[in-house]
């Protein structure tokens, strides 16, 4: 090892030291309510791992078959033997991602606050609330519950086993974590080739670029988002159109099925608010405007005591004492007035973005 490398090795390691102490001040100063407990960190970063690494994965692979047709085997074979994109991302920030971080984050809590609910399923005669739509002689809803089973079942065994690959994000997140691995990817091939000492032929780089290039078109075109949970979900509470009548029984259901997602989803619907946002009201520990989007669809004491009930068994940051306390002033709130305040969140999420982004700038 040269002078120069080992002093360039040991500037990196002294930055990543401080960066490692910057991190656990920051952390330590954090209020206990926006810190992540360790299941949600271990659920976060066990995602990462899996959807950087498929991501990575299929790109690879792809792409070291089109560098082969094109009779760069050692480029092709510099492709499968290199790694690391999560960790040069993670170096580079780009994790760090304010929109995908929020959406992994709020999925995550979704997750455990969902695999936490009591069930309410007296028996094992007596079938689920997905099961009976499920059956049901309208095909559009039978359709998109049998959906929903596969879709949360897929989810829940992801986060169980800790095997699953699917980004199962929306459609521009995904394809901003396709192309900056796809960017990860390129910088280690290029690195590689220089250390072995390959020569950087011009045709030998563009094959490589333009291989990467398909490989991450590829990815991208087999991304379905509207296999994503949340769609799913989504789907079925348009479908079944609950009447403002059935709209107490259907949520206190979905809940006692453990059924988050179509609990948010009817919610949604309901309230006119996209799924993102109903999914950020209800995993909000403080639940002020959840109880509001209740109100604002004319929710009685007692439909409300439940839901707020089995979210406070499900999430340990729920004071369940202090919901109770609250309930009559949650109750005074009329169903005009629950309206005119959740008004702003039924706005398009673009607009709710640009008028936040408005609001810091003033301050």
């Amino acid at each position: 090892m040269s002078r120069l490398h080992a002093i360039a090795r040991a500037e990196r390691a002294r930055s990543r030291g401080e960066d490692r102490l910057d991190g656990a001040i920051a952390d330590f100063f954090l209020d206990t309510p926006a810190r992540l407990d360790d299941r949600a960190r271990a659920l976060i970063a066990q995602w990462l791992r899996g959807v950087v690494g498929g991501i990575e994965t299929d790109i690879r692979r792809h792409a070291a078959r089109l560098l082969v047709a094109a009779g760069e085997t050692a480029r092709a074979e510099a492709m499968l033997t290199q790694g690391g994109a999560m960790l040069r991302l993670t170096r580079a920030g780009l994790l760090r991602d304010r929109d995908l971080m929020g959406e992994l984050i709020a999925r995550v809590r979704h997750d455990l606050i969902a695999q936490a609910l009591p069930s309410a399923i007296s028996g094992p005669d007596t079938a689920s609330l997905l099961v009976r739509l499920a059956a049901v002689p309208d095909t559009i809803v039978a359709t998109a519950a049998t959906a929903l089973l596969v879709a949360d079942s897929r989810r829940r065994t992801a986060n169980e086993t800790g095997a699953g690959a699917r980004s199962e994000l929306p459609a521009e997140l995904h394809h901003r974590l396709v192309w900056w691995v796809a960017a990860a990817i390129r910088e280690g091939l290029h690195d590689l080739m220089k250390d072995a000492g390959v020569p950087s032929a011009t045709g030998g780089v563009v094959q490589s670029d333009r291989a990467i290039t398909d490989a991450a078109l590829r990815c991208l075109a087999a991304h379905d988002e509207g296999e994503r949970l949340e769609a799913v979900a989504a789907r079925l509470a348009l479908a079944i159109d609950a009447r403002p009548d059935e709209l107490p029984a259907l949520l206190v259901e979905a809940l006692g099925d453990r059924r988050l997602a179509l609990f948010i989803a009817v919610l949604a619907s309901a309230t006119g608010m996209d799924f993102d946002q109903a999914r950020a009201i209800v995993v909000d520990p403080e639940g002020d405007q959840l109880w509001l989007a209740l109100r604002a669809n004319n929710l009685d004491r007692e439909t409300i005591a439940r839901i707020g009930l089995a979210l406070s068994e499900a999430d340990p940051r729920r004071d369940i004492e202090s919901f109770a306390e609250a309930l009559d002033g949650i109750m005074a709130v009329t169903e005009a007035d629950a309206r005119a305040a959740i008004a702003p969140l039924s706005l398009h999420r673009d607009f709710r973005v640009a008028l936040r982004a408005l609001t810091r700038s003033d301050r």
